[in-house]
């Protein structure tokens, strides 16, 4: 049995010898197509993560100018909302008041915002008597604005008389009421 020991260690020592010898061709070129795969999944993963960004980029900005334009329209849906007279009326009415308070939110908001409010009559009366009472009305409406803290200078006002009004609205009637202009475009607020 002594004699078997060094012959039972010699094969060991030959089989560990050939197990570590040089790697044949098929087994380098299977290590090489493995890390070669792994790069290319790799670089797959870093494209499908940086397109999956790409997209939430995108519907982000979607989304942002999708609510952007819907506050727009909620603003000047608030500053399009009319303020009436009761007949032969200037002063502000209490329900009315609600309606120019809301506008005084986006006026606060928009210090730059210049506004020129005109004031309108129904078609009863003389003209001059119309331009007179569609001013008072333009002038209520402008110090209550400006009561409440909006720069009188940001603030025009204008008149126009029920006939012409009326001609130039084409409608059969219109309730006195006010408009407001802001930067260019035409709102109806008041």
């Amino acid at each position: 049995m002594r004699r078997a020991t060094p012959i039972v260690l010699g094969i060991v020592v030959l089989v560990i010898a050939a197990a570590c010898g040089e790697p044949n061709a098929d087994s380098l070129a299977a290590a090489e197509a493995t890390r070669r795969a792994a790069e290319q999944a790799a670089r797959d993963s870093i494209e499908r993560a940086r397109l999956a960004a790409d997209e939430r980029i995108r519907r982000a900005a979607e989304d942002s100018l999708a609510a952007l334009r819907r506050t727009t329209e909620e603003v000047r849906g608030m500053l399009a909302a009319m303020i009436n007279f009761d007949f032969d009326r200037s002063d502000i009415r209490p329900g009315d008041a609600q309606i120019l308070d809301q506008k005084l939110g986006i006026l606060n908001a928009n210090p730059n915002l210049q506004i020129e409010i005109a004031g309108h009559c129904d078609e009863r009366g003389s003209d001059e008597y119309n331009l007179a009472l569609g001013n008072r009305r333009a002038v209520a409406a402008k110090q209550y604005l400006v009561s409440h803290g909006i720069d009188a200078s940001r603030i025009d006002t204008n008149v126009s008389a029920g006939r012409l009004r009326l001609a130039a609205a084409a409608t059969p009637r219109r309730s006195p009421s006010l408009d407001l202009f802001v930067g260019g475009e035409r709102e109806v607020v008041a």
